[in-house]
C-alpha cells in the first residue's frame, strides 16, 4: 500500500466570499460576548464582538477613503499591539491585500520588500523600522478610523488574493507567498483535525500580535469559531503564562516549543480549567512533550504545516499522536509521502507532500512563477521535509531535505545569513547552521573564515543593521577553513559538530 491519506475533499468555499467577513461572521449575533482580552496581570482590555467588528469595517472604510482600491497592496509595519489584526482584517474586509512582516526587520530588509511588491500605502507604526515610501498611514491615524461608518465586505471569487506573508525562501531571497481567501475557509479543518475548539473555549496564545501564528490560531480562527481570544500584554515574560492562565480560566494554549520549555521550570502547574496545550513552529521534542503532561496532566497536540500552507498534519483531543508521530493528515486534506516516482509504500521515507487541490495552499511565490512551479512534483506541492506514514496514517518527521533553519518558530535561510555575514571585509566565507546549546534550545550559530578571529560584538553590529533579529546568530566561531564536499560546496551539515558550545 502506498504512502497518500485521502478521504475526500472538505466542503467547498462558498462564492462569493471574504476572508474578513467568515473570520467574523458570528459579530451579529455574539456582540456582547468578549472575542479579544489583552491580559496585563489581573487587569484586562476586553474587546467584544461588536467592538472588534465595528473597528475592522471602520478601517476598512478609512483605507478606501484614503485613496485605496480594491486589489491594493498594502504593507503592514506595525508593532505588537491589537491594531495589527484589526488593520489586517480591515484592509481585506475593503478588497486590499495587506502583507503582515515582522517587526524585527531592518530598513535594508523592508527597503527590498517594497522594491518588489510596489505597495499603495505602508500602514506604520513610527517605531518600526521601515524604508521610505511615499504613502505612510500612521498608527493613530488607523486608530482614528475604528469610529467610521462600516465597509462593506468585498465579496469576490474565493480564488482571488486575499494577503501575502514572507517566508525565506531556499535561494537565500525571502519570497512573498500570496494566499487566496479560501485559506480561512480551509483552516476550519483545523477546528477538529487539531484545536478541539468550541465556541465556548478561552484561548490564551503566547506569540506576539504581529506573528502570524498568532494572527492565525491565537485570533482568527477563535473569532472564527466564536470563541474567546487571549492574548498577553506585550513584554509579558514566559514565567507569568501559568498565573494568566489561572486567572483568566483560559481552556487551551497554544505556544512554540521554546516558549513550553521556559513555561516548565517552575515544576507542577495547577491550572484548573486548561483542557489541553496547542504546540506549532517547529519539532516538538518528545521530552519537552512528557515534561508537559507530567507538570501539568494535560495533553499537548502538535501540528505541522508552514507559511505555504499552514498546518495540516497534526493530532488532535480525537485523534492522538501515536509512538512520537506528528500526528494524522486532518480530515479534508489529502497527503503523501513522495519519492521520485510518486508515493512511496508505507514506512519509507520520503518528502511530505499535499495536493494542490488543498484549498488552503498558497496561490504562489510573488513574481517568482519558476520557483513556485519547482515546488510541485506532479499535482503533489513539496513540504521540503521528510516523512513516513504509517498503515493508519500517523506520520512520524524526519527533518528538512534542505539546510533551512529554525530559529524560535522562524524558519530562516541560512544563505541569507551568510550573504550578510560575507558582505564583512574581515570575513572571507561564512556558513550557518542550528546548533543545540542545550537540550531542545537551539540558536543560529555563524562559522567564518578570514585573517583572523573578529570581535564578537561587532559583528553582531555589524548583523543587527542587516538582518532581523531572528535572523541573527547567537554566536560566532572563526575557523581555518569550512568544511566541503568533493565538488567543494560548504557543507552546512557538517557544521553543528564544529559548534564548541
Amino acid at each position: 500500500m502506498l504512502s497518500v491519506f485521502d478521504q475526500g475533499p472538505f466542503a467547498p468555499c462558498p462564492s462569493p466570499f471574504n476572508l474578513a467577513a467568515h473570520v467574523l461572521r458570528h459579530a451579529a449575533q455574539l456582540g456582547h460576548k468578549t472575542a479579544l482580552s489583552v491580559l496585563n496581570g489581573n487587569a484586562c482590555d476586553d474587546w467584544s464582538y461588536a467592538r472588534l467588528q465595528a473597528a475592522v469595517r471602520g478601517t476598512g472604510t478609512g483605507l478606501l477613503r484614503a485613496g485605496l482600491k480594491p486589489g491594493d497592496v498594502v504593507l503592514m509595519r506595525l508593532g505588537n499591539t491589537v491594531e495589527f489584526p484589526v488593520a489586517y482584517l480591515g484592509a481585506i474586509a475593503a478588497g486590499l491585500v495587506p502583507v503582515p512582516t515582522s517587526s524585527q526587520l531592518t530598513e535594508a530588509e523592508t527597503a527590498r520588500i517594497i522594491a518588489e511588491l510596489a505597495p499603495a500605502a505602508v500602514l506604520r507604526d513610527p517605531a518600526v523600522a521601515c524604508a521610505s515610501h511615499r504613502r505612510q498611514i500612521s498608527t493613530p491615524e488607523l486608530q482614528d478610523m475604528h469610529d467610521l461608518p462600516p465597509c462593506t465586505y468585498a465579496m469576490g471569487d474565493p480564488e482571488r488574493p486575499a494577503y501575502a506573508v514572507y517566508t525565506s525562501g531556499t535561494s537565500g531571497t525571502p519570497r512573498a507567498v500570496v494566499h487566496a481567501h479560501r485559506a480561512v475557509w480551509a483552516r476550519q479543518m483545523m477546528i477538529d483535525g487539531w484545536y478541539g475548539l468550541t465556541e465556548d473555549d478561552r484561548l490564551l496564545h503566547a506569540g506576539a500580535f504581529n506573528w502570524t501564528y498568532t494572527l492565525g490560531t491565537g485570533l482568527m480562527d477563535p473569532w472564527a469559531a466564536g470563541a474567546t481570544a487571549l492574548i498577553p500584554a506585550p513584554g509579558t515574560p514566559p514565567e507569568e503564562l501559568p498565573a494568566l492562565l489561572r486567572s483568566h480560566r483560559a481552556t487551551i494554549f497554544a505556544a512554540a516549543p521554546g516558549v513550553y520549555g521556559k513555561f516548565l521550570r517552575g515544576g507542577t502547574l495547577d491550572l484548573p480549567d486548561l483542557r489541553h496545550g496547542l504546540c506549532a513552529g517547529e519539532k516538538l521534542s518528545q521530552h519537552l512533550h512528557d515534561a508537559w503532561k507530567t507538570a501539568t496532566g494535560r495533553s499537548l497536540y502538535e501540528a505541522f504545516g508552514m507559511s505555504e500552507c499552514s498546518t495540516f498534519i497534526s493530532s488532535s483531543p480525537t485523534s492522538p499522536a501515536q509512538d512520537g508521530a506528528l500526528g494524522q493528515p486532518q480530515p479534508g486534506r489529502k497527503v503523501a509521502i513522495l519519492g521520485a516516482d510518486g508515493p512511496v509504500p508505507f514506512e519509507q521515507e520520503g518528502t511530505i507532500a499535499i495536493h494542490r487541490s488543498d484549498p488552503g495552499l498558497m496561490l504562489g511565490y510573488l513574481n517568482a512563477a519558476a520557483e513556485t512551479a519547482a515546488r510541485y512534483q506532479g499535482d503533489w506541492f513539496l513540504t521540503g521535509d521528510q516523512g513516513a506514514m504509517s498503515p493508519d496514517h500517523q506520520i512520524r518527521y524526519l527533518g528538512r531535505c534542505d539546510d533551512m533553519m529554525n530559529a524560535g518558530g522562524y524558519r530562516v535561510s541560512p544563505i541569507e545569513v551568510e550573504t550578510a555575514l560575507n558582505a564583512h571585509p574581515g570575513i572571507t566565507q561564512s556558513g550557518a547552521a542550528a546548533v543545540e546549546v542545550k537540550q531542545d534550545t537551539f540558536v543560529i550559530a555563524a562559522f567564518y573564515t578570514g585573517p583572523e578571529e573578529l570581535n564578537t560584538a561587532e559583528l553582531q553590529a555589524f548583523a543587527s543593521a542587516r538582518l532581523a533579529r531572528y535572523k541573527q546568530p547567537r554566536a560566532y566561531v572563526h575557523l581555518d577553513v569550512l568544511p566541503t564536499g568533493a565538488n567543494g560546496k560548504l557543507l552546512r551539515r557538517a557544521l553543528p559538530a564544529l559548534f564548541k558550545g
